[in-house]
């Protein structure tokens, strides 16, 4: 058996094995490692609420006017197209939304799928976010690529520039993504307004200070503008374990780069 016929067979083993978990009837076995506990707690917490978890509201005292906005972590996820929901669902199948997200229009959707790496690994419960896209994308951490063997680069969402593939299992089919697999970049979402009284622009690249409990200063974050979003930085699991991230923990836009202090001098 040639080396294409000998990962055809691998592909379908595996495909099956993780459709029998997900209800669908197997035409094979093939053991596979359990999801492992990548960033667990937040983790947990944002598949169990839809996906992103936003830690709180700017309160009274720390308005966007100041600069402070609220913090969205995203869970590893998955952007598919109609056509490839169908394949994963079955004919006729649609997104259909478990819980709305920040971002106007936004929503984790109730279908989950199953990943695997070059290594036979799978991570299962990758939930879908909705609206269908125009292609398809799969946002992980550091962590999760460690354990899925790919090399995902940082990238803003939409650029497949030099990104792996993966493949991507449903109940009812899988797809071998050729691209798509990143790690996306720090960004933070603005309304075409609050952006004008920030005299921020799309593509901009600010510094923000979180508090936690290793409170950490971000450099280059990605400025993202648009009419229909509102204000909202995006972090993943890693980044919000790492800093210790808890709830009622706000970002802070830094304005002035000459009033941050260099470690050590306090202030």
């Amino acid at each position: 058996m040639n080396a294409l016929l000998t990962q055809a067979e691998l592909i379908r083993r595996i495909t099956d094995e993780v459709q029998a978990r997900l209800g669908a009837t197997p035409r094979g076995q093939v053991r596979l490692e359990k999801s492992h506990g990548s960033a667990l707690t937040v983790q947990a917490r944002a598949e169990q609420e839809g996906v992103c978890e936003i830690h709180c509201e700017c309160d009274a005292e720390r308005t966007l006017e100041r600069g402070f906005i609220p913090i969205g972590v995203s869970a590893r996820h998955c952007h598919v197209t109609e056509a490839q929901v169908e394949i994963l669902f079955g004919p006729g199948a649609k997104l259909e939304p478990l819980k709305p997200l920040r971002q106007p229009g936004q929503f984790a959707s109730r279908q989950l799928v199953s990943v695997i790496g070059p290594r036979g690994r799978a991570i299962e419960r990758v939930r879908i976010l909705g609206p269908a896209r125009n292609d398809t994308q799969l946002e992980i951490s550091l962590t999760d690529c460690i354990y899925l063997g790919v090399e995902a680069p940082v990238r803003a969402s939409g650029d497949h520039r030099e990104t792996p593939g993966i493949l991507m299992v449903g109940p009812a089919g899988h797809l071998a993504m050729e691209r798509g697999v990143i790690r996306a970049n720090r960004h933070v979402h603005l309304h075409t307004d609050e952006a004008a009284m920030l005299g921020l622009k799309d593509q901009d690249t600010v510094m923000l200070k979180i508090d936690g409990d290793r409170p950490a200063i971000y450099y280059d974050v990605q400025v993202r503008v648009r009419p229909d979003f509102r204000h909202e930085l995006h972090l993943d699991t890693d980044d919000a374990n790492a800093i210790g991230l808890g709830d009622g923990a706000v970002a802070q836009i830094i304005k002035d780069p000459s009033k941050v202090h260099a470690c050590g001098c306090g202030g």
